[in-house]
C-alpha cells in the first residue's frame, strides 16, 4: 500500500488529466500506472518525468527492447519490484520468453557479483575505452 494518495483519473484535473491521457495512449493501456498516479501529487514533477520518459524511452539509437532490458537490469540491481514487474511484462510483450529473461537475470547476477568483488578488493581498471 502506498504511503501517499495516488491521484485517480476521476480526481485528476488539468494538466494531470491531459498527461494521463497521453500516458494511456502512449502505452496502449486503459489505465494509468500507479507510478504516475503517485507523481501526480506534484503536477510539475509528473509533467517533467513523463516528458523525460518519452524522450529517453522513445525512438533513438537503441531500440525499445534494448532499453527495456537495461530498465529491468537497473531495476533489479536497485531492488524495485514495481519496475521489475512492469519492464518484464513489456519485454514479454516484445517477444522475450522465460529463457531470455532468465539469461538476462543471470547477466545481472554475474556482474553484480563481479562489481562487489572488484569494489571490495579495490581493483583498479586496467581496460579503458578508446
Amino acid at each position: 500500500m502506498a504511503n501517499i494518495n495516488l491521484i485517480d483519473e476521476a480526481e485528476a484535473a488539468e494538466p494531470v488529466l491531459s498527461i494521463y491521457n497521453d500516458i494511456k495512449k502512449t502505452f496502449g493501456m486503459d489505465f494509468v500506472p500507479g507510478m504516475f498516479k503517485a507523481m501526480a501529487n506534484n503536477p510539475a514533477y509528473l509533467e517533467a518525468s513523463w516528458n523525460r520518459y518519452k524522450v529517453i524511452m522513445g525512438p533513438g539509437k537503441l531500440d525499445r527492447k534494448t532499453k527495456e532490458i537495461i530498465a529491468v537490469a537497473v531495476s533489479t540491481v536497485n531492488g524495485c519490484e514495481y519496475c521489475i514487474n512492469a519492464h518484464t511484462a513489456v519485454l514479454k510483450k516484445l517477444g522475450l520468453g522465460d529463457a531470455e529473461i532468465t539469461e538476462l537475470m543471470a547477466v545481472v547476477d554475474l556482474f553484480s557479483g563481479f562489481n562487489k568483488l572488484l569494489d571490495g578488493l579495490r581493483v583498479e581498471s586496467d581496460i579503458f575505452p578508446t
